[in-house]
């Protein structure tokens, strides 16, 4: 897997790119989310447009990644799920916990 940072208005957008499974893939979203954490920053939205496989260990990353932004009191939100990690979600009853939506623009102005 693979990110790539980018910052609309206040909002780091984090674009994710491949598999996000147990390994590597996981590795990558926690370090990049703990960097971002680390620099202070508190509205993070995930764009998952590129990630072409999800696992639930790939689900309980994004758990993690939740919990970290939000005990430094921010905000994480989710943009752009196929309907496979929506499905996950749904499954794992996790829907409730994400703000999850389906347009970029609207995502970024729902931090404001």
């Amino acid at each position: 897997m693979q990110t790539s940072t980018r910052e609309v208005d206040d909002v780091i957008i984090v674009d994710l790119s491949g598999r996000l499974t147990l390994g590597e893939g996981n590795v990558t979203l926690q370090n990049a989310i703990r960097d971002l954490a680390l620099k202070g920053n508190r509205k993070i939205l995930l764009n998952l447009a590129d990630i072409n496989y999800i696992d639930s260990s790939g689900i309980g990353t994004l758990v993690t990644s939740y919990t970290t932004i939000r005990n430094r009191g921010g905000e994480l939100k989710l943009v752009n799920l196929s309907k496979r990690a929506h499905d996950l979600l749904h499954i794992a009853k996790l829907h409730t916990l994400f703000d999850i939506k389906d347009d970029e623009d609207a995502a970024v102005k729902s931090f404001r």
